[in-house]
């Protein structure tokens, strides 16, 4: 009876490590900046100054029927083959309810303040692992037709394109769109997700990937090259990083006695509990350290899931 219990007890320690190293990334699935751009779907947003050009999802949603039949297609093809998905149209909605609190972040004392675009703002809502980005043009030749597409998956913590699917469909004759693109798409669809499992694996194995940056306020007597405890907070603020990244993986891309930036830091995708790690997750870690050790007010800011700004002095 022992040895069947303990048989038991093991094979059910294998399932769930298998179905936790089977875990699938969360995918968002939008329209592509060119597919936007062609039809005349984006807003002017004000980057300190910079007018730049990002996608009006919002407004591309109420007006283009043929997006949500894609959308609904690409997420059906997706669900099908066990990938979690947040819709495009529901995070929409979520973050207009969240805009009475407004993402302006300043510091309590100076003003001091972090610009975040409409798209940063999307991803924070809707913590997606990957944003696959859709762009599909109808090819009309005489009776037929044919449906060319190209597919990206883009980190949402990075925006780097970490798998891709393009092609052209066959010419058809009566069919819809979302027939059409399902002809077109299948025989690409699942090299598309080997990709996607292969970058996830990799997250898993070396962490994700997030960027830090810290500065000091003007009203903060110190700076980074001050000692603490025997050694310079810059040096400090180093160890705790490497000490906390997924096999201390990091790269110091500057640092000077008033600012310090870190790119290609590996933090873990889940923390003891199971819940998703994004980058201001991870650095209120660093937010409490220099507090309780140091005695040092900071202020976290964040842009989109995989930036971190931490500013030392105030909050």
């Amino acid at each position: 009876m022992k040895k069947i219990l303990l048989i038991t007890i093991i094979f059910l320690n294998a399932v769930l490590t298998v179905n936790a190293q089977a875990k699938k990334p969360t995918i968002m699935v939008v329209p592509s900046d060119v597919w936007c751009n062609q039809r005349g779907y984006m807003l002017d947003f004000d980057n300190q100054g910079t007018y730049v050009q990002v996608p009006d999802y919002k407004r591309a949603l109420q007006e283009n029927a043929a997006l949500l039949i894609v959308i609904s297609k690409i997420n059906e093809l997706m669900a099908s083959r066990g990938f979690p998905l947040k819709n495009l149209e529901s995070v929409l909605k979520s973050l207009d309810g969240e805009a009475a609190e407004d993402a302006m972040l300043t510091s309590k004392k100076t003003g001091s303040n972090i610009v975040e675009s409409p798209i940063d703002k999307l991803k924070k809502v809707a913590k997606a692992d990957i944003v696959m980005q859709i762009f599909w043009n109808v090819n009309q030749m005489g009776p037929k037709q044919s449906v060319t597409f190209n597919i990206q998956g883009l980190d949402s913590y990075t925006d780097k394109q970490v798998a891709g699917a393009s092609g052209t469909g066959q010419e058809l004759i009566g069919s819809t769109l979302p027939v059409m693109l399902e002809t077109a798409v299948l025989s690409h669809i699942d090299n598309f997700n080997v990709q996607l499992m292969s970058h996830f694996d990799d997250l898993f194995a070396n962490g994700r990937e997030i960027s830090l940056r810290i500065k000091k306020f003007d009203a903060f007597p110190n700076d980074f090259e001050t000692e603490y405890a025997g050694e310079e907070l810059g040096t400090q603020i180093e160890n705790w990083v490497q000490k906390n990244t997924v096999k201390g993986r990091f790269s110091t891309t500057d640092a000077t006695e008033n600012m310090m930036l870190f790119e290609q830091v590996r933090i873990p995708l889940f923390d003891a509990s199971g819940k998703a790690i994004d980058a201001r997750a991870w650095a209120k870690g660093l937010q409490k350290h220099l507090k309780d050790t140091y005695k040092i007010e900071a202020k976290l800011m964040t842009k989109g899931l995989g930036q971190a700004s931490i500013v030392v002095g105030e909050k």
